[in-house]
């Protein structure tokens, strides 16, 4: 009888243990949610980039893109689209909530994803690529086509490997024209509508989608879910490479370094001013910039210093103004929404740069006209008292001293002015009529 006993609990045991392992191997795997709002920018890739390796690494099953955003720059929309079509992780760009949008980079993110999904009210397109001081000649120039060539093969390629409205993509690039949710899902733009990220897990529950790492199945009705909002790398990448946030930053670094070659000795000053100009230089690499501005405000520094020192009666102090900020303005290639610097801040800085060349400056001029009061100098000019022979009272101590007058030599008493000093004897010579 216990031998039936033990026999009955040991497969009884067995049970459970392949029961809880089927439940796990069953259970469905998790789905990661990225928030994507505000330009894209260096800021914005990286997030996504990390996001979507970190979305691999917890073996989800599916990544959902959630965009709200007016486009952004061209090498960080395709930093984001690599990482997508390389991605083992199904992606679901979803445009949300109602009354987002996804403008111009944006639509290429949205057609590279293996799932096209749009909230109600929300709209998509205008695709074409923003360029500096676009005008109608500008339009018609050799190089704006060429880009626009480019762009409208890019999407058509991301069309044409999502099977998705070809001839809708290259209008959007070409006319820069715009879809609402139900317009996309009736010209077959993207694949579905929802209300929100449940309703859209409800509707994806069951899909099959093919990635790089082969077939999926979705399981999302009951998948749980694992939000992933920008750490404080992302934060502080997004601050430093707001361009505005970036040239004070410069700007800061050479005030540092320039208040440090100005009085030597802060050491406070120099380390500061060196560290926010590694990092402002650091963000304006990620960012499309203009050399000829970065130029023309070195350059515009360089007449605000040089204005000190040389007459030019204000002519280099109010070019150099000029220059830095024309340089400004021109600084950030590229007329992309939420990346170009407020003339407001433009003004502020050329103000506030002007003041401070000019108040340090007029420190160091004022500095170098003050007489020596230490060392070797010091001693030329000064009035001592002849004591013995060969010896004088100068500054309250005792020196040896010749006299450098052949005429007449100082005695005892008479009053003498310092000409010279070699080593530890002076060159003295009797003051007449004093």
């Amino acid at each position: 009888m216990s031998k039936r006993l033990c026999r009955f609990l040991r497969c009884a045991l067995l049970a459970f243990v392949i029961g809880c392992a089927a439940q796990k191997a069953n259970a469905a795997a998790p789905v990661v949610v990225i928030p994507l709002s505000g330009a894209i920018g260096p800021a914005s890739a990286d997030f996504v980039v990390r996001s979507l390796a970190r979305a691999a690494d917890e073996h989800a099953q599916l990544a959902v893109l959630q965009l709200d955003t007016p486009g952004g720059l061209d090498q960080s929309m395709r930093a984001i689209i690599q990482a997508i079509l390389a991605s083992p992780v199904p992606v679901a760009t979803f445009i949300a909530p109602s009354g987002a949008r996804a403008a111009s980079a944006s639509t290429y993110i949205l057609y590279a994803s293996h799932i096209a999904a749009m909230a109600p009210g929300t709209n998509l397109g205008a695709a074409t690529p923003i360029q500096l001081g676009s005008d109608k000649a500008a339009s018609e120039s050799t190089e704006t086509r060429k880009q626009i060539q480019d762009a409208a093969a890019y999407i058509r390629g991301l069309a044409q490997l999502r099977d998705r409205n070809v001839q809708w993509a290259e209008r959007a690039v070409r006319e820069a024209v715009a879809l609402s949710a139900s317009e996309a899902l009736e010209q077959k733009v993207i694949d579905l509508t929802a209300s929100d990220v449940n309703d859209l897990l409800n509707k994806l529950d069951g899909k099959h989608v093919r990635t790089t790492a082969g077939d999926v199945t979705l399981n999302t009705k009951d998948a749980a879910r694992i939000v992933l909002n920008p750490d404080w790398r992302s934060r502080f990448l997004a601050t430093i490479t707001d361009p505005s946030i970036a040239l004070i930053l410069m700007m800061i670094g050479l005030y540092g370094l320039f208040f440090e070659f100005a009085n030597p000795g802060f050491v406070l000053p120099g380390v500061a001013g060196a560290i926010c100009l590694l990092v402002g230089a650091f963000a304006l690499q990620l960012l499309p910039i203009s050399f000829v501005g970065l130029g023309l405000i070195v350059f515009g520094l360089g007449c605000l210093v040089a204005e000190m020192f040389l007459p030019t009666f204000g002519t280099l102090g109010i070019g150099g103004i000029v220059a830095f900020g024309i340089g400004a303005l021109m600084l950030i290639d590229t007329d992309v929404p939420g990346f170009g610097i407020p003339i407001g801040v433009i003004i502020g800085v050329a103000l506030v740069t002007a003041l401070f060349v000019f108040t340090v400056s007029g420190l160091a001029l004022k500095a170098r006209r003050r007489p020596v009061v230490s060392g070797g100098e010091a001693m030329l000019g000064s009035i001592g008292v002849m004591l013995d022979d060969g010896w004088a009272q100068v500054h309250g101590e005792r020196w040896r001293v010749e006299s450098a007058a052949s005429d007449k030599q100082p005695e005892k008493g008479d009053r003498v002015r310092v000409t010279a000093r070699h080593g530890l004897t002076l060159s003295v010579e009797p003051m007449r009529g004093d």
